[in-house]
């Protein structure tokens, strides 16, 4: 007697005629829920939705999307998934497009090649992504946008200026000002910008804020270091600032180099903040646990997920009926979030 083959031993997956039996209802009635229609009662969707849990129903995306012509996909194009930013805002854009019924698909980009930035936005266009979320934060990235002419919604997280109708962000520039701010009404007047990386949009922008506020405070200042974004040259930068030591204070771009300078200040056998304070950006989760815990300048990635979520959603409408939505094209919701300095230990008055 023949042994049942693997195939046959795999149990059925629950289908939406199982949820429908179950549940007590039609099977287009559990088709209304999975649409969101709003004919559906509330104790009737709450019904079907708790038969889904206990038969760990998942529905077939892909044949909702032939029914429908609807994807429920939206795309993320980025250039760098390591730094703290990118990473929080992917995760923020996942939670929230959940929330609405999406799907996250991602694509990966050089940000300094356009051949690879119009190969992941291809890669996006041909799984139906219906809007689309850019978090690569180099200029080329937009300059290859703006070619393209594309005709889906899209929303930006980096504001350059040139796509202003398409941009939702948070407030770089006006970041960066908080924290040189913060320094010069501690007393102090030699104060070192370390920036990040030349191509990057949040790096430019955080150095024209740098750059503003001391001018409007009639500060003196050099030439802004430029960095890329990791302790290991904030280390070094530290250690070749040191050697002149013609300051009080720096601002760190963000709060990785800040943590290598804390490093370095520190191996040169002087105090953070009794002899040079520091300040970051990002308030990453371990910027309260450095020594000293940092002064750094704070940026809400889950808010900005769930509005720019809600910008696409709301752009491509969400009609429950199947109908191929019409998309508003340019966008009419451009704006920014405000940052908040968080202030810690490793910023204080300059020696005397």
């Amino acid at each position: 007697m023949n042994e049942p083959s693997a195939e046959a031993k795999r149990p059925r997956a629950p289908s939406i005629r199982d949820v429908a039996k179950l549940a007590g209802v039609s099977h287009q009635t559990v088709s209304r829920v999975l649409n969101n229609h709003p004919s559906i009662r509330d104790e009737t969707k709450a019904r079907v939705l708790e038969v889904m849990g206990e038969l760990n129903y998942r529905p077939n995306r892909a044949a909702r999307a032939l029914v429908t012509s609807r994807s429920r996909a939206i795309g993320v194009l980025t250039s760098s998934r390591s730094e703290y930013g990118p990473a929080s805002s992917i995760k923020a854009i996942e939670e929230a497009a959940l929330l609405h019924g999406y799907l996250v698909v991602t694509a990966n980009a050089d940000g300094t090649d356009r051949a690879s930035i119009a190969r992941a936005i291809t890669h996006l266009l041909d799984q139906a992504v219906e809007g689309m979320v850019v978090i690569a934060p180099q200029v080329r990235v937009f300059d290859t946008l703006h070619e393209l002419n594309l005709d889906l919604p899209y929303v930006t997280l980096q504001s350059t200026g040139r796509q202003g109708d398409h941009s939702l962000s948070v407030d770089q520039i006006e970041g960066a000002r908080l924290a040189t701010r913060h320094l010069i009404q501690l007393g102090h007047r030699g104060i070192y910008h370390l920036a990040g990386p030349q191509d990057w949009v949040e790096a430019e922008a955080r150095m024209e804020g740098f750059l503003r506020e001391m001018s409007d405070q009639d500060v003196p200042t050099t030439a802004p270091i430029l960095g890329d974004w990791t302790a290991e040259f904030g280390y070094y930068a530290g250690l070749e600032l040191l050697r002149v030591r013609d300051f009080t204070a720096i601002f760190s771009s963000n709060d990785q180099m800040a943590l290598g300078l804390i490093h370095a200040i520190r191996d040169a056998g002087l105090d953070v903040p009794g002899d040079i304070s520091v300040v970051g950006f990002d308030d990453i989760p371990e910027a309260a646990h450095f020594w000293p815990p940092l002064t750094t300048v704070r940026q809400d990635f889950a808010e900005l997920g769930r509005r720019c979520v809600a910008l696409l959603v709301s752009a491509v409408g969400d009609d429950a009926s199947g109908e191929a939505p019409v998309a508003e094209a340019p966008l009419q919701w451009p704006g920014s979030l405000l940052p908040t300095l968080v202030v810690r230990r490793s910023t204080a008055p300059p020696p005397a």
